[in-house]
């Protein structure tokens, strides 16, 4: 089964290695292997573009993005589980969900007594925000921005309909907080500011091949032409940015895989499952985290052995912090209390889901947050603009 390595060849060690390079404390993560021989610290400017749902087996399959792969330097893994509230946050914060403590889309939180949709910042039942309802986003998670963390000044170009949002503010900290409506005028942003901009460290995210492998499919015609528009807008950037002495990275949260309906298990059709959990489920449709009644884990157990038997595998929760699934050393102090009592880590392309009686019924087809290759796997572009 592949597994996020947290000893040099993840995201989290990206972040390592982008840290020491701008000044930051010698981070408790190594470095990142693949990037062990640059000298990061002497680039002008150093930008780090996060294209959310980029897999690296997705793109090495379309070599029709020439400029992409062109300068792809390899492979390295996501963090535990493969899913943007995760993975985005360790982009974010430069640590590993073992100490950021967000684990999935639905997370629940112990301190509120409710189970949150994280990046909306709503509660899953519904109702208003966070931050509508007088809850200081910040507060509750505690992280340390990332830009907080660099001895540089930096900035964040978010995508215009969540950039002021509560998670976002939370860990927008001395960054710049700069908006963007559409591809090009992210591409036009990024130019301008590592030509002319103050700014030594820029972060910028692009959400829109994520959603639309969501809709339609990861490898359907509509995310293949997404994605040979995200390749002109990087030939236009090098273009654009000669001579600027950057280095542009291109890294994703996670990569994705294509569903189809017999994929799908609804706990609709599984009653006595239901029966025996105390809490909706959380985390992901493809790692699902499941709070027991009382008395009910050698049932639970027992019944995912034998009806779910191919599709999914149950995991004891607390044996993933001991074996370093979402990181290492110390745990974030609500960690336990945030992957329930047993994992269910979905098998091939299965997908699990329950529902709420006021949510909107939906199917995604393209899915992440699982132990697949496609899923776990991002890749690492690099390009020195001298």
């Amino acid at each position: 089964m592949p597994f996020p390595d947290y000893n040099g060849g993840s995201i989290v060690n990206l972040m390592a290695s982008l840290q020491r390079a701008m000044g930051g404390d010698r981070h408790s993560y190594p470095p990142l292997d693949l990037i062990a021989s640059l000298p990061l610290g002497s680039y002008r400017k150093i930008l780090l573009w996060v294209v959310d749902g980029l897999g690296v087996n997705y793109l090495r399959a379309h070599p029709e993005a020439e400029m992409l792969n062109a300068h792809l330097k390899g492979a390295i893994t996501s963090v535990f589980p493969p899913t943007t509230a995760t993975a985005v946050t360790t982009f974010l914060t430069g640590d590993a969900p073992q100490q950021h403590g967000l684990t999935g889309w639905h997370v629940y939180f112990r301190e509120l007594g409710a189970v949150l949709a994280v990046l909306p910042g709503r509660p899953r039942y519904g109702g208003v925000t966070l931050g509508e309802a007088g809850i200081d986003t910040g507060i509750l998670l505690g992280h340390t921005p990332f830009s907080d963390k660099i001895a540089c000044d930096s900035v964040m170009l978010s995508p215009a309909y969540i950039a002021d949002s509560d998670f976002n503010r939370a860990h927008l900290g001395r960054a710049r907080l700069v908006r963007h409506r559409n591809l090009p005028e992210l591409a036009s942003q990024i130019a301008e500011l590592l030509r002319e901009g103050d700014e030594r460290y820029l972060y910028a995210y692009w959400s829109e091949l994520d959603s639309i492998g969501h809709q339609s499919g990861i490898w359907s015609e509509e995310a293949k032409h997404h994605l040979l528009e995200i390749d002109q807008t990087f030939r236009y950037l090098l273009e654009q940015c000669r001579g600027t002495d950057s280095l542009i990275i291109i890294c994703a949260d996670h990569g994705q895989i294509d569903t189809q309906p017999n994929d799908r298990i609804s706990l609709d059709d599984h009653p006595e499952l239901l029966k025996m959990l105390s809490l909706p489920l959380c985390g992901e449709p493809r790692a699902a985290y499941c709070y027991l009644r009382p008395g009910s884990e050698n049932d639970f157990d027992d019944y995912v052995k034998s009806e779910l038997a191919g599709k999914a595998v149950a995991y004891q929760s607390n044996e993933l912090i001991e074996k370093n699934w979402f990181g290492q050393g110390l745990h974030h102090p609500q960690l336990p209390w945030r992957i329930g009592d047993r994992l269910l880590l979905l098998q091939d392309n299965y997908v699990i889901k329950d529902w709420l009686a006021q949510e909107r019924r939906y199917e995604m087809i393209g899915v992440h947050g699982g132990f697949s290759n496609d899923e776990l796997n991002v890749p690492l572009i690099l390009i020195e603009t001298n």
